[in-house]
């Protein structure tokens, strides 16, 4: 079984040696969306739900060049630089999961690229939706 490398100019440009996405069968492995802008490669702002909505958005542009949306995410990690604010992102969050949303794990770490806030990697089915 090979594999299948997706990428869009609609979500941020690779920043280092991986793709933005993957699939092996029916998987699709998506690398961490952080909120960048993709036209410019700058991040959205210092705004904690600025940045949660540019890193939901680049996720469903990186999922639509696969042919999928956000009902075919079965698995998402969220890493935050500061889980106190959970609740905020999860306000955001939870608007693009409206029904049947992923498993999910999030945990706090101490610094993401580019400083960021907020970084999102997920797993999505092409059974799934």
């Amino acid at each position: 079984m090979g594999k299948e490398i997706f990428s869009t100019a609609s979500a941020p440009a690779a920043i280092g040696p991986y793709s933005q996405a993957v699939r092996v069968g029916d998987l699709l492995f998506c690398s961490g969306q952080i909120p960048l802008v993709p036209e410019t490669g700058e991040v959205v702002g210092e705004d904690l739900e600025a940045q949660a909505e540019q890193v939901m958005k680049n996720m469903g542009a990186v999922l639509a060049a696969a042919g999928l949306d956000y009902r075919h995410v079965v698995k998402t990690t969220i890493y935050m630089t500061d889980l106190s604010r959970f609740a905020e992102v999860n306000a955001i969050y939870g608007r693009y999961f409206p029904q049947q949303p992923p498993a999910r794990a999030t945990v706090e770490v101490s610094r993401l690229p580019k400083d960021v806030q907020i970084e999102i990697e997920w797993v999505a089915s092409f059974q799934a939706g």
